[in-house]
């Protein structure tokens, strides 16, 4: 696949892949400061301002734990947030509140995002069930039931130590989790209608609540209650048209709020929300955001901005602008603005601020259904009213029906910095009215992997849904075209269904895989592994028939008391003898032998490897070097795996030296938990297995010995993307979540001198790209010289071919020649001149031809050689070489994913059609 060569692209549009809904969003909390205005451990090491996770909850029940992919020290993120876990969710479930608290809120430093391994996370999906999900396990760790029917709400308190249920029959409990413990604390008085949504009110100094005789009588060393925060009150949106503030200590109602009703039918105040100074604000069933005031429990302004329901709402991180939207898709913005009347004399004169609805934006083709902003708000006291930095933009995420998440920089229009820094480099503004908003492109499988697979002998194509598969057929083209004129669309009988299976599951799928030859269908959710062997009837139908006794055996590999026996990844050799399995909780790598032919006998076990058990310490997502780092914690009597070797070369950054662990390692314990092995990868010639977990750490095996060769060093950023050449396949190239590359000579145990100009020198408009690396592929035609390969190297390399690499995202594809110069100034912005003088963006004479190369000096002309985008597929769901020149590109319009949606909302005006 070089400059000038001709593919035959398979444009399929015909897989029915469809995501689900979004159905809640959550950034974790910050700690409260301290009262004495000290400062923790962790805030005297560093004070980060990167943003935390995200989690993203979905309608099929699955949660997806999204992080940033900036580093502490640069502030822009283009790919903003991408999925690192995917939690499948039980079938059939749904997720329709999610809640993060801290675990150990002293080792959190002052405004800096708590870590995952330092968050729980919680959820309810419309039934009697408060669900705790175990972050590192991906699963279900406990549940809690509410005792009191259907949970509407779930919030935690600002110090994250207690719980507020919103139930059916009309009370709110509270859950106590302090001390990693779920436990019913107590219940509020119930009340004749459901809860449906509870913000809690700022919290005070428990040293303001007593007496001050008593305060100055105690020693003046006991600072232990001085630090802590007591909750005093929290209101709550009822279904009877009204919001209730109720009493922690008591659990009695203090006040009712009342909204108005629409021919006496009652109003439903889905979202309300608390600020610093106790102001209370509600949406409702009619539309109308209503800000009360916390003394007097009156309406003091009153907005009728939506035209329909108002189903979320969440509030700035300095309390100065809330953000409501719902089913009409707007999401609207109201700010605090101050005003000045010298001239009115009246005493109930208003205060010298007020409430303005100052924006309107629709970002969504349908009903949204969750806000959330980062930094998040904390309704802290004035007095203690926390400290952001006002030249970085607060990111607003949102997500609803049409399935993607939004963002956008949400930036005050009233700050008095000119220069916003905007984190996700949309735009030059940085405000909510001006800037640019992007989608989050979501991916078709869990982990950001794509949910479809090809079997390029048998020409088919795999997809995997929540609970079933589904197999095509991919039939012959014969008229190839260029890569650069991909317009036409697949002809009718270009494909055919021949395989739909609809699977008993306990979680929905997280992992599938098709053999080369379209003999073997491997798929798994959680908690079990299926393998079905497929035959093909005389009429060109698939019967797949299930092996029995796969399961039991890949469950005999396993500790007695393992409670999964569910791949989290899956993968065949390219000769359809091999099958790798990646067990979900328990982190081995079990390689099967299949056989070849068509004998009956069972899948034999050809070796488990457990090097992603080990444990090893990690620092800010890497993994460093260190005495003793790497030991090993199998649990059955196994042949001694030797231990891993070093690279011969590693990444400039990696500078912690060998054998003498750093301060940094001394002050951080070791990681005792096991991660989650997401990204599997086979040589063309089936001699080499890599596999890379969620800690970043990528480990190689021989297959042909079975036996470990080696361990990669860590990575700034997350693996997206794992290939071997077809023409050298002992070269691994890798793309990171980040949009940079790495490029690792498995055979050698070194990154190659000539792929390093390209890796350290790649084009702004790649790296700067929004949409992270999916996937890279490689044309299986392509071959070394005939000179062959340590022959052309001694040469210089003058006699080899282009080593090119196809990579993917969901809205680009791009070529990459990775073994050539990448030239000066690639894909910039600037101005240049083509070989006719001529100005880019300027008529050009007729005699010239205004697709001529750009050439400019230092050789560009190269560079536009080696760096080849194209984006006119999107969104897309799999790029692969289905053949030598023959490229297979499915796609999945967003057009048609709206089609099968409900009808959005639309309130036709007066005068207008």
């Amino acid at each position: 696949m070089h400059q000038g060569t001709s593919l035959a692209v398979h444009r399929c549009r015909f897989v029915d892949f469809s995501p689900s809904a979004i159905t809640a969003l959550a950034f974790p909390p910050l700690p409260l400061p301290s009262v004495k205005g000290k400062k923790s451990a962790a805030s005297s090491r560093r004070k980060a301002s990167k943003p935390g996770i995200l989690a993203v909850g979905r309608g099929n029940g699955n949660i997806e734990i999204y992080e940033w992919t900036g580093s502490e020290q640069k502030v822009e993120a283009p790919q903003a947030w991408v999925v690192r876990k995917t939690i499948p969710g039980p079938n059939p479930s749904k997720v329709d509140c999610l809640a993060f608290t801290i675990k150990n809120p002293d080792q959190v430093g002052d405004n800096e995002a708590p870590t995952l391994e330092n968050l729980r996370l919680f959820s309810t999906g419309g039934s009697s069930e408060l669900v705790e999900w175990d972050l590192e396990r991906a699963c279900i760790r406990r549940t809690l039931s509410s005792q009191g029917g259907s949970i509407w709400a779930v919030t935690p308190n600002p110090a994250g130590t207690q719980l507020a249920l919103g139930c059916e029959d009309g009370s709110i409990r509270l859950i106590s989790v302090t001390y990693d413990s779920l436990t019913h604390l107590r219940r509020f008085d119930r009340i004749r209608s459901r809860i449906l949504s509870i913000a809690w009110g700022p919290p005070v100094p428990r040293d303001t609540s007593k007496v001050q005789e008593k305060a100055a009588s105690e020693d003046s060393d006991d600072d232990d209650d001085e630090d802590d925060w007591s909750d005093s009150w929290l209101v709550a949106g009822c279904s009877d048209s009204c919001l209730r503030k109720w009493d922690v200590n008591t659990g009695r109602v203090l006040d009712r709020m009342v909204t108005e009703k629409v021919k006496g039918e009652r109003t439903l105040v889905w979202a309300v929300g608390a600020l610093g100074d106790g102001t209370v604000v509600s949406g409702d069933s009619m539309g109308i955001v209503k800000f009360w005031d916390p003394v007097t429990c009156t309406q003091m302004d009153s907005f009728p901005g939506h035209a329909a329901d108002i189903l979320c709402m969440t509030i700035s991180s300095d309390g100065t602008a809330v953000y409501t939207s719902g089913v009409d898709q707007k999401i609207n913005q109201f700010t605090h603005v101050k005003t000045t009347n010298p001239n009115s004399t009246s005493v109930l004169k208003r205060g010298s601020s007020r409430w303005i609805m100052s924006s309107s934006r629709r970002m969504h083709s349908h009903d949204v259904r969750a806000l959330a902003i980062w930094p998040p708000h904390t309704p802290l006291p004035p007095a203690y009213r926390r400290q952001f930095p006002i030249d970085i933009a607060p990111i607003l995420a949102s997500g609803g029906l049409d399935m993607s998440v939004n963002v956008t920089p949400a930036a005050s229009a009233a700050a008095t910095v000119t220069n916003i820094i905007n984190p996700l480099a949309t735009s030059t503004e940085a405000t909510f009215e001006d800037s640019y908003n992007r989608r989050l492109g979501y991916s078709s499988g869990p982990f950001n992997v794509s949910a479809l697979h090809l079997a390029r002998q048998a020409r088919l194509l795999l997809c995997m849904r929540d609970t079933s598969v589904t197999v095509w057929r991919i039939l012959e083209k014969h008229s190839p075209f260029g890569i650069e004129n991909m317009d036409e669309a697949q002809p009718e009988g270009g494909y055919e269904r021949v395989l739909d299976m609809e699977l008993n599951v306990h979680t929905n799928l997280v992992a599938s895989a098709i053999s080369d030859d379209g003999r073997w269908v491997a798929v798994s959710d959680w908690y079990e592994t299926k393998l079905f062997e497929l035959k093909e009837e005389p009429n060109g139908d698939i019967t797949p028939r299930r092996i029995r006794d796969f399961s039991a055996i890949l469950h005999s590999q396993l500790p007695d008391k393992a409670a999964s026996a569910g791949a989290s990844s899956l993968a065949f050799s390219p000769d359809s003898s091999k099958l790798v399995v990646a067990t979900a909780m328990s982190s081995y790598v079990v390689v099967f032998d299949l056989g070849r032919g068509g004998g009956s006998r069972s899948p034999v076990v050809m070796r488990k490897f457990d090097q992603h058990r080990a444990a090893g310490t990690t620092i800010g997502g890497r993994v460093i070097k260190g005495k003793g780092r790497m030991q090993q914690h199998s649990e059955l009597a196994e042949e001694a795996i030797p231990v891993p070797e070093e690279p011969a070369e590693a990444p400039e950054d990696e500078n912690v030296s060998e054998g003498e662990p750093s301060d940094i390692e001394n002050d951080i314990p070791q990681k005792k938990t096991i991660p989650t092995i997401t990204r599997i990868a086979t040589s063309p010639d089936g001699q080499w297995l890599v596999t890379t977990d969620t800690d970043g750490r990528t480990f190689v095996f021989n297959l042909d010995s079975a036996t470990y060769h080696t361990t990669l060093p860590s990575f700034a950023s997350a693996i997206h993307a794992l290939a071997f050449d077809t023409a050298s396949p002992s070269t691994l190239v890798i793309g990171l979540a980040n949009n940079t590359l790495e490029v690792y000579d498995v055979e050698t145990r070194s990154f190659p001198e000539w792929a390093r100009q390209v890796v350290r020198r790649l084009p702004a408009r790649f790296t700067r790209m929004h949409d992270p690396i999916v996937g890279v592929t490689f044309d299986p035609g392509a071959t070394v010289s005939p000179l062959g390969e340590e022959a052309d190297n001694a040469a210089g390399g003058k006699n080899l071919p282009p080593r090119n690499a196809l990579f993917w995202g969901t809205t680009w594809l791009c070529r990459i020649k990775l073994d050539a110069a990448p030239g000066w100034g690639g894909f910039d912005k600037k101005r240049r001149r083509d070989a006719n003088g001529q100005k880019r963006g300027e008529r050009a004479p007729p005699h010239v031809n205004p697709a001529a190369p750009v050439v400019e000096e230092g050789g560009m002309e190269n560079r536009q050689k080696n760096f080849t985008v194209v984006t006119k597929y999107r969104p897309l769901l799999l790029v692969d070489f289905i053949g030598p020149k023959e490229l297979l590109v499915v796609e999945r319009p967003l057009v048609d994913v709206l089609n099968g949606l409900p009808p959005a909302f639309f309130k036709p005006k007066y005068g207008k059609t």
